[in-house]
């Protein structure tokens, strides 16, 4: 797997956050199709994580759409980095809902009788409710990775910066 980062960039001392302005850096951005950097690249993660929760289906909703939203005001400013970031949360809205959806709790493992990290069965559905927000924030998800504006953005960052 590949790092969000390109090169050392190291961390601040209050936090997980990198030291570095991805917005006055895009050049340090590595794509990846995962979630990994939303907690750390600033200042997406100050501008979108605020916006980001999967409590109730109608502050789900609203979350979706702002972080969509969002991703549509960075698309029109020409950021990369903000696309790529508002598309990460959207996944992670739908990627915890469904954890929350399928297992008590969201707890994926639990410890067998040995004190084994095992994986729980999967419940359909344990919580309906957080289904549900997985289907939206999936919708807005969607909308994202069919743009072809984000396809285009995406193809010229790895260009530009030569990613793998």
């Amino acid at each position: 797997m590949a790092d969000p980062v390109r090169g050392d960039v190291p961390e601040v001392d209050d936090g997980p956050e990198y030291d570095l302005d991805f917005r006055a850096h895009p050049e340090r951005y590595r794509v990846t199709s995962d979630e990994r950097g939303v907690f750390k690249i600033e200042p997406y993660k100050s501008e979108l994580l605020p916006e980001w929760t999967v409590t109730t289906l109608s502050e789900a909703e609203d979350s979706a759409a702002t972080l969509h939203e969002r991703y549509r005001e960075y698309r029109e400013a020409g950021e990369f980095v903000g696309m790529d970031m508002a598309r990460k949360y959207l996944r992670m809205g739908w990627t915890r809902a469904m954890r929350y959806a399928k297992y008590p709790g969201g707890q994926k493992y639990e410890r067998d009788e040995a004190g084994n990290r095992v994986e729980r069965e999967p419940q359909e559905w344990y919580d309906e409710e957080k289904r549900e927000i997985a289907v939206v924030f999936r919708e807005h998800l969607n909308r994202v990775r069919e743009d072809s504006a984000y396809e285009t953005a995406k193809r010229e960052h790895q260009t530009a910066y030569a990613d793998e």
